[in-house]
C-alpha cells in the first residue's frame, strides 16, 4: 500500500506538504490542532465541528476555551494554515490524516450505564469517513476510548463498498487543562499505537513525522494499537488513584491532628513515590478522571475481572465521599445548620486556569449546601453565571432563589457566614481577608478546600479557619 501523503505534492495540487483534518473542536481537538499548525506551517490543519456556534467562536477574537497562551498560538496560525469549519465531509475528503476528537461521555442508559463509554459519536464519525473517504487515509483516535475501539472503526470502514483502505492509529492526549499549551509545547511523551504490519508501520511513521517537527524523537513512543488505547485509561486511573489516596489520608490527618501537607511532603521525598498529585483537596473533577476510571472498571468487569473492577471503583467512591465530607464539615462547623445562612463559594471551575466545569467538585458542594437550605453565592473569574446555574440546578430546571452568582469575590463574601474555597485561583490567595472579615457575621468561618491560604494568618484576623487534612 503506497500512502500518498508520504511524498510531497505537486506544486499545482497544493502548497502544503500534508493536509490534516480534526473532527471535533473541543478541549482536545482545538488546542492540539492549533499547536500542530503553529509548529508546522507546511501542514494544512482544518478543525471541523457541526456546532456552528463553537466554530464561530474559534474564528472570533474570543475563543470558546480558556487556556493560558492559547490565544497567541491560534491567532498566529489561523488563516495561514489553521482553519475552522463546519464542512465536515469536505475536510475529510481533502485530508491525508483524520484525527477523531469527539466526545465519549459515560453512558446514561442501557448496558453499562454509569460506567461504560458512550461510543455513538465515534461510530457516527466512522460511518461518515467510510462514506466520504475514497482515497487512503490515516485515521487517528484522539478521543479517550475503551481498548479495542479501533476494531469498531476498522469493521465499519471494511463494510462500506466505496471506502478506501485506511489505517487506524491510536494517539491519546495527555493534556492537563490549565497547562495545555505548555504540555503541547514540551510534552513528557507522545504515544502512537498502530498495527504491526508494513502498512501500519508506515502510518505510524507518517504521524511520528508530524510531531517530530518539535518533539524530540526519543519522547515519541510507538506501541501496538491496543497498548496505546489502554495506556490513556491507565494513566488517568493512576493519577486519580493518587488523589483519592491522599484525600483518604487527609481525613485521618484531621482525626489525628497530623498535617496532610507535611505527610505528603515526607512521602513524596521517596523516589519510588514522588511528589506529584499528592495535593489534598475537596476532590478531583474534569472531563477525564471519573469517566476514564469508570470506563476501566466496566472493561474489567466485561473481561471477568471483578476484583480489579472493585479496586478501581473505590477510587471514585473516595472522591465522591471527599466532596460530601467537605460540605458536611461546613454544616457541622456552623452549629449543624446552614439554613438561611449565606455561604460564599469561591471558584467553580474544576481547577484554576480553565473555564471547564465538567465533574467539578463545586457542583456537589453547592447542591449539598442548597439541600441544607443555605443561600449559596458563587464566584468564579472565568465561568459565566448561566453555566454555573445550569450545572448546579440542571439545564432547563427552574431558578432557585437560594443560588446566586456574584461578579467578584468581594461581592460573594459580603455578609457571608462562611467562605468555601473550592477552586485554587491565584486571586483568592491575595484577597483582603481583614476587610472581608469585618463585613461578615461573627463568628466568621472559612473553609479552604484547596489548602492555598495561610490558616494561621486567617485565625489571627479572627476567622475560624480550616483546611483539608489540617
Amino acid at each position: 500500500m503506497r500512502l500518498g501523503f508520504l511524498r510531497r505534492r505537486d506544486s499545482n495540487e497544493s502548497s502544503f506538504f500534508m493536509k490534516i483534518c480534526c473532527i471535533g473542536a473541543g478541549y482536545v481537538g482545538g488546542p492540539t490542532m492549533a499547536m500542530i499548525a503553529f509548529k508546522a506551517p507546511d501542514i494544512s490543519v482544518t478543525v471541523v465541528d457541526l456546532n456552528e456556534k463553537r466554530i464561530a467562536a474559534w474564528n472570533s477574537e474570543t475563543l470558546p476555551i480558556y487556556e493560558p497562551g492559547l490565544d497567541e498560538v491560534v491567532k498566529t496560525a489561523r488563516g495561514r494554515n489553521l482553519f475552522f469549519s463546519t464542512d465536515v465531509k469536505g475536510a475529510i475528503a481533502a485530508a491525508d490524516i483524520i484525527f477523531v476528537s469527539v466526545n465519549t461521555p459515560t453512558k446514561t442508559y442501557g448496558v453499562g450505564a454509569g460506567r461504560a463509554a458512550d461510543l455513538r459519536y465515534i461510530e457516527s464519525v466512522a460511518r461518515t469517513i467510510a462514506e466520504v473517504a475514497t482515497s487512503p487515509k490515516i485515521i487517528v483516535e484522539k478521543s479517550t476510548i475503551p481498548v479495542r475501539t479501533a476494531t469498531t472503526i476498522q469493521e465499519i470502514l471494511a463494510a462500506h463498498p466505496r471506502a478506501a483502505k485506511c489505517q487506524v492509529l491510536s494517539n491519546p492526549e495527555f493534556l492537563a487543562e490549565g497547562t495545555a499549551v505548555a504540555d503541547l509545547t514540551n510534552p513528557d511523551r507522545v504515544l502512537i499505537g498502530g498495527e504491526r504490519t508494513p502498512e501500519g508501520e508506515a502510518a505510524i511513521e507518517a504521524l511520528v513525522a508530524v510531531y517530530a517537527r518539535w518533539v524530540p524523537r526519543e519522547r515519541i513512543i510507538t506501541t501496538n494499537l491496543w497498548s496505546s488505547e489502554l495506556s490513556k485509561l491507565v494513566a488517568n486511573a493512576f493519577l486519580a488513584q493518587r488523589i483519592s489516596s491522599i484525600n483518604a489520608i487527609s481525613a485521618l490527618c484531621e482525626a489525628t491532628e497530623a498535617d496532610v501537607d507535611e505527610v505528603a511532603n515526607a512521602i513524596g521525598k521517596d523516589s519510588r513515590i514522588g511528589p506529584k498529585f499528592l495535593k489534598a483537596s475537596v476532590g478531583f473533577g474534569g472531563s477525564c478522571f471519573q469517566k476514564d476510571v469508570l470506563n476501566l472498571t466496566y472493561l474489567c468487569e466485561h473481561f471477568g475481572l471483578p476484583e480489579v473492577a472493585a479496586y478501581w471503583e473505590s477510587v471514585i467512591k473516595i472522591n465522591d465521599w471527599q466532596k460530601r465530607r467537605f460540605a458536611a464539615n461546613i454544616v457541622k462547623a456552623l452549629y449543624n445548620t446552614v439554613a438561611d445562612k449565606r455561604i460564599a463559594v469561591l471558584g467553580f471551575a474544576f481547577k484554576k486556569d480553565t473555564n471547564d466545569t465538567r465533574e467539578t467538585a463545586a457542583i456537589s458542594v453547592c447542591r449539598d449546601l442548597l439541600t441544607e437550605q443555605a443561600n449559596v453565592v458563587v464566584y468564579d473569574p472565568k465561568v459565566p453565571a448561566h453555566e454555573i446555574v445550569a450545572d448546579v440546578l440542571g439545564k432547563g430546571a427552574p431558578a432557585n432563589p437560594r443560588l446566586t452568582v456574584a461578579a467578584s469575590a468581594l461581592e460573594a463574601c459580603a455578609g457571608a457566614h462562611a467562605i468555601a474555597i473550592v477552586t485554587e485561583w491565584d486571586e483568592f490567595k491575595t484577597l483582603d481577608y481583614a476587610a472581608i472579615f469585618a463585613g461578615m457575621p461573627k463568628p466568621a468561618f472559612i473553609f479552604d478546600g484547596r489548602n492555598i491560604l495561610n490558616l494561621a494568618q486567617l485565625r489571627a484576623i479572627g476567622f475560624r479557619a480550616s483546611g483539608i487534612g489540617k
